[in-house]
């Protein structure tokens, strides 16, 4: 049986003793096995760990009293997917779609992991992604390509694209995620879900690593409820002193409806300067209509900011921790990685990575710098910044395929100067970040932004309504979401 509900109504329902932790482990697991020969969404099945982990859990809920129930953390027993991307667990196999990684297992479990756990979840397994997450699809030559539950001719986006396919077929009602430029919303987008990008600093980081792609990269959920992403993100957030960047926590005990009307900012453009579709066009013109219904002022404007310069710097950052990534698989190999180890997408950015000097370096993060304060001026007028998510529906599997001349390019991409390399891999991005151009800014200036499902095309596939604001602003991003889910708005709503 699929889980058709949210995380919250599964919890009540164990504490209900309507439900037991181990039914719905039980019933995660065939769902599993029944759905994933079609989808590949999981790579990793956790199966004896969570069996027994339920039947703790349900030894442990008999001995209770119902004060002692109450007190319980807000998602016990409930089952949850891992994205298989950094998010370790100790003596589980990881493998973030890389040869390289065949056979690795964790030696520790990070501090993300351990809040996941603490929260009262079951870990059952964990999801697919693209290599090492540098695409928009997921489609790992090494774990495989996955196949959206909606159409399975279809991609259902990255990195987080295991996970949005094993939460949108109903393998589990919650699963974790991942985002360094995207990778949360764009698989939201694509599949009808709620993917929230958290603000930089909200959620726990290290101990392996605490900076993520210098602070663009954050780890939290896709979801199914404005009710699920309030709870889960009131529990996951910290104030991490060790951590290099962290914001003040969210005050507030519950989620109050909003009262007074929003001023939010629109845009159509695409921030690359590339061709905005028919569809996307279509939804915004939607989602204006129906915020103007709930009483607030919309009005086109958008931040100063030089999208293709952002990206430039973007793609050059993914290249110098990248390749500082690979210097630690050689000291862990005693060998150098080589061209034959990876994808070529992967070698391509790994040798951009070795040609970028510190100085550049240096300027990349001063100008990502200088945008967050033009990002955050920009919202001294206006709550909320509305933009499309992706620029259409998920795409076909083969959407984004490279041309001869390209590939060639990059089998040699190591021959060839830093300022050439950095316009191949401008152009080995091109048509698929013209496919979801709008997500990657957030992460460079660290502000939360959330994917809405607010909107269907005809042959029933979604299209996501993306909302920015602030840092620290995630409180204001869910009263909007919950007020547009009250009003039937939202399209995988659950009540």
């Amino acid at each position: 049986m699929l889980f058709e509900f949210d995380a919250t109504h599964y919890a009540q329902k164990i504490l209900s003793g309507e439900k037991t932790a181990t039914e719905l482990v039980k019933r995660a697991i065939t769902n599993i096995e029944t759905l994933n020969p079609t989808l590949n969404a999981v790579v990793v099945k956790d199966f004896d760990e969570a069996r027994d982990k339920a039947a703790q859990y349900d030894d442990y809920l008999n001995t209770l009293d119902a004060k002692a129930k109450s007190e319980l953390p807000p998602f016990y027993g409930v089952p949850i997917l891992l994205k298989d991307l950094g998010q370790s667990q100790k003596g589980v196999p990881t493998m973030s779609g890389a040869r390289l990684m065949d056979g690795h297992v964790a030696s520790q479990t990070d501090n993300f992991t351990k809040r996941i756990e603490a929260s009262g979840f079951i870990i059952v397994g964990r999801t697919n992604v693209p290599e090492f997450g540098f695409k928009n699809i997921s489609d790992s030559k090494f774990t495989g390509r996955v196949n959206s539950p909606i159409n399975a001719n279809r991609n259902p986006g990255g990195s987080s694209g295991g996970a949005a396919a094993a939460l949108k077929a109903g393998m589990v009602p919650i699963v974790t995620a991942g985002d360094g430029g995207g990778s949360i919303r764009i698989p939201a987008s694509f599949n009808g879900l709620i993917g929230l990008k958290t603000s930089r600093g909200r959620i726990p980081v290290g101990p392996g690593g605490y900076r993520g792609w210098q602070g663009a990269s954050v780890n939290f959920a896709l979801t199914k409820s404005v009710r699920d992403t309030w709870k889960l993100l009131s529990w996951m957030q910290v104030e991490q002193l060790e951590a290099p960047f962290m914001i003040p926590s969210i005050v507030h005990e519950s989620l109050m409806p909003l009262n007074r009307p929003l001023r939010i900012a629109y845009t159509m453009k695409s921030p690359i300067g590339s061709a905005v579709s028919k569809f996307v066009q279509s939804m915004m013109q939607d989602a204006i209509e129906k915020l103007e219904s709930l009483g607030h002022s919309v009005i086109e404007s958008e931040p100063e900011i030089d999208g293709v310069k952002a990206m430039q710097t973007y793609y050059k950052v993914n290249g110098v921790e990248t390749a500082s990534m690979m210097q630690g698989f050689e000291k862990a190999l005693e060998r150098a990685v080589t061209k034959e180890d990876m994808e070529l997408m992967s070698w391509a950015i790994y040798q951009l990575g070795l040609n970028m000097s510190g100085v550049e370096y240096s300027q990349v993060l001063a100008y990502w710098d200088e945008i967050t304060a033009v990002a955050e001026t920009f919202h001294e007028d206006f709550d909320v910044l509305l933009m499309p998510a992706t620029n259409g529906p998920a795409p076909s599997h083969d959407e984004f395929s490279h041309s001869d001349q390209l590939l060639d390019q990059l089998e040699n991409i190591e021959q060839f100067t830093s300022d050439k390399q950095q316009e191949i891999v401008w152009n080995m991005f091109d048509d698929s970040l013209a496919w979801t151009p709008f997500t990657q800014q957030m992460n460079l200036t660290g502000q939360p932004a959330i994917s809405l499902p607010m909107y269907e095309l005809e042959n029933g596939l979604p299209i996501g309504a993306q909302f920015s604001t602030r840092k620290g602003g995630e409180y204001l991003l869910l009263q909007l979401a919950q007020q547009l889910e009250d009003a039937g708005y939202l399209k995988s709503s659950i009540v």
